[in-house]
């Protein structure tokens, strides 16, 4: 093998490791950080949903042919952000609710 192709695998595991690390630290944190037993809860299920659900698209991304692997990124590209949208919104109204504040107060 010539020096590209090494340099090419090394560059490309070397990110793939350190993206896969920093979704673990921040997974083992966000799950950490919660405040109660509801809170908890919801990031436990929360962190199985998202990380099954990327390592899917991975997965996919790995097998299927050209034009499915384009196709698979415009599901991916709604539901990731919608996701993260409904998650964050629903932890925060369950730390209002678990803090006493109600979910519809504002501080």
């Amino acid at each position: 093998m010539n020096t590209c192709v090494v340099l090419g695998w090394t560059t490309g595991m070397t990110g793939a490791l350190i993206g896969l690390a920093g979704g673990i630290v921040g997974t083992y944190f966000g799950i950490v950080k919660t405040n109660g037993p509801r809170e908890r809860s919801f990031m436990i299920k929360s962190s199985v949903v998202g990380w099954v659900g990327i390592l899917a698209f991975v997965g996919l991304q790995l097998v299927l042919s050209h034009p499915y692997r384009l196709l698979l990124w415009i599901p991916y590209l709604i539901l990731l952000p919608v996701g993260i949208v409904y998650a964050n919104r629903r932890q925060d109204e369950i730390m209002r609710e678990e803090s006493g504040l109600g979910a519809g107060k504002v501080d």
